[in-house]
């Protein structure tokens, strides 16, 4: 007969011996000891009887919550702060205890769910949909890989109260996740995702479950991948803009999802030449063809292959997605010869070009009105704000990161009005058909108006110079630093207090005249001044300086132990002579900025 005193006097001595944090030590004692956990118990003893500590700390140090992904994480057997059939499985519990008591016991309930390509994927999807219905859910399911828009498409179809996409996106392959939706088609938002952690952690002792198969033969799970694939498809090419389709473009999914949907919407609205790079066209949950097997977008390194395919084939750009399918990544040669350079644009220049591409666009086809507008994120350019502006669009940039707060400023401001979302983290989506960020329609935008320049002698660089002579040079760079683990969070939290209390003279060579703090809603100047900071709340600090339109911000990822530094460089329009002089200037600035700040950050241990 198993023991648990013994087991957890081993964990209370491997605390004492700081083998174990504290909270690690506490969320491991509650598995031990409550009924709920029982099956993973031997797993446990396993690991401390082997003396895994590290790996059990690591486990166990947290749980996992709703960050601006939704529960995200490291796939481990077991543990609260990992993937695995009960953070899965209560997190779907806790879902359907939630919605359920939000509505009337006489309305049928309904919930979407979908999955990618990664490891565990289909099982823990096959396991969200068994939880849904046992607790009372008719569930509308997605029988193969599909794209996170999809999903989203999908719940706002079949007016289901809530979606379930099982994908960690552009996270490596050791991860997984859950993204819940909300009846509106977009990520959940507070108090929802609270109030669902709190049932998670308070009322879920046994997860109900019925049998997959079974519930599919009594028609309890409704398989819709065709309809839906057919729709989405439909609306996509609803919303094609006609013009120049003389394009030969080469696509990656980067062994995601992007193959079943991204070619077929491109040759609808009659893109024939899409060359989808083979070495990345397999769905492969461990990305084995991709730099560092990270299928991120962001990451210039993944391109060096598919644009090399791209020169044998004279392409005249490659389009990339990322895993689920919901991000676009570009790469393009400089001019229109054979030998130009090739140029990836960052996340930033792709806001501000499918940005100003999508108010011509509809300006020409007088679309616009006096209420139209458009939504972003506190760290993105402002640049599209300026692009906004020349057009008289209201911009609301005023969010933090994440599409769900995109999302929900939709529906705040109103889905008839609104014609672009996006953020700096290569997400994008027009119009009301789904409620998140789609690569789908990126791609199709952005093949549109590399078409049309294409057929007017121009490149898409030459079109992002073209807003820079209008809207001044902006120029920004995103430093990622990684802090694994308890202790790495434990240096984050101590990062973030710290700038809490300070404010440097200078940063760069510029002065530092104010901190604006989204948590603690103040704006500090650097005389001493302090006034109320309007806007959401979040852990995210900005940095203003000296030069109009320079600033630094920070924040801890919702979603990996990471933290994120912003840069935002700028020149006006009316100050700009040449903008190669100005980006080498800018270029420098950003690097002055980036090594006093990891100067800063160094001295936090």
């Amino acid at each position: 007969m198993l023991d648990l005193q013994l087991l957890l006097d081993a964990v209370s001595q491997a605390e004492a011996d700081g083998k174990l944090s504290t909270s690690a030590s506490e969320n491991l004692s509650r598995w031990i000891t409550e009924p709920r956990y029982g099956k993973y118990v031997p797993a446990i003893v396993e690991h401390i009887q082997t003396e895994q500590w590290k790996a059990l700390d690591d486990a166990f140090w947290k749980v996992l919550e709703f960050g601006t992904g939704g529960r995200r994480g490291r796939m481990y057997p077991i543990g609260s702060n990992a993937i695995n059939d009960r953070t899965i499985g209560e997190s779907a519990q806790g879902l359907a205890n939630y919605v359920r008591k939000q509505l009337s016991n006489e309305e049928a309930l309904r919930c979407a769910i979908a999955y990618d390509t990664r490891h565990g994927s289909r099982e823990f999807a096959e396991l969200c949909a068994g939880i849904m219905v046992a607790n009372g859910f008719q569930v509308f399911f997605l029988d193969d890989y599909r794209a996170t828009p999809q999903l989203s498409y999908l719940v706002r179809q079949k007016q289901c109260h809530c979606g379930i996409m099982v994908t960690a996106s552009h996270n490596p392959p050791s991860d997984n996740a859950v993204k819940v939706y909300w009846s509106t088609g977009g990520q959940i938002l507070p108090p929802h995702d609270s109030a669902i952690i709190q049932e998670v952690m308070e009322n879920v002792e046994q997860i109900e479950v019925t049998d997959f198969q079974s519930a599919l033969a009594a028609e309890q799970i409704t398989i819709c991948t065709e309809e839906i694939d057919q729709g989405f498809e439909d609306t996509l090419a609803s919303l094609s803009q006609t013009g120049a389709r003389d394009l030969k473009l080469v696509y990656s999914p980067l062994h995601g999802v992007g193959g079943n949907v991204i070619p077929r919407v491109l040759a609808r609205v009659g893109f024939e030449e899409v060359l989808v790079f083979p070495d990345h066209a397999q769905p492969d949950p461990d990305f084995t063809n991709v730099a560092g097997h990270v299928s991120n977008p962001e990451n210039a390194e993944i391109y060096e292959p598919i644009i090399q395919y791209a020169r044998q084939h004279q392409a005249d750009a490659v389009i990339v997605t990322d895993p689920d399918a919901d991000r676009l990544g570009c790469a393009v040669p400089l001019g229109l010869d054979a030998d130009s350079h090739w140029q990836i644009f960052n996340g930033n220049q792709l806001c501000a070009m499918l940005g100003g591409y999508r108010l011509e666009s509809l300006q020409e086809a007088g679309q616009l009105t006096e209420n139209s507008f458009q939504v972003t994120t506190l760290v993105t350019s402002q640049m599209l704000r300026r692009i906004g502006d020349s057009y008289g669009v209201t911009t609301r940039d005023d969010l933090l990161v994440g599409f769900k707060w995109i999302a929900g400023a939709i529906d705040e401001g109103g889905a008839q009005d609104f014609i672009f979302g996006t953020e700096e983290s290569h997400g994008f989506m027009i119009s009301d058909y789904c409620r998140d960020k789609d690569g789908a329609v990126a791609c199709m935008m952005l093949a549109e108006l590399a078409a049309r320049l294409k057929s007017e002698g121009r490149t898409l660089n030459d079109y992002l110079e073209s807003l820079y002579w209008q809207h001044g040079y902006h120029q920004e760079s995103l430093t990622t630093i990684y802090m694994e683990g308890s202790e790495g969070m434990g240096r984050m939290n101590r990062l973030m207090e710290y700038l809490r209390t300070v404010i440097p003279e200078s940063i760069g060579g510029l002065r530092v005249t104010q901190k604006r703090d989204f948590l603690t809603h103040q704006r500090l100047t650097a005389d001493g001044g302090v006034s109320d900071l309007a806007g959401p709340t979040g852990n995210l600090i900005f940095f203003d300086l000296e030069a109009a339109g320079n600033y630094l911000a920070v924040r801890p990822s919702g979603t990996e132990p990471k933290i994120k530094i912003y840069t935002f460089t700028f020149e006006p329009a009316e100050m700009l002579a040449d903008l190669d002089l100005a980006r080498a200037q800018m270029t420098k600035r950003i690097q002055a900025i980036e090594a006093d700040f990891q100067t800063l950050v160094d001295s936090i241990k």
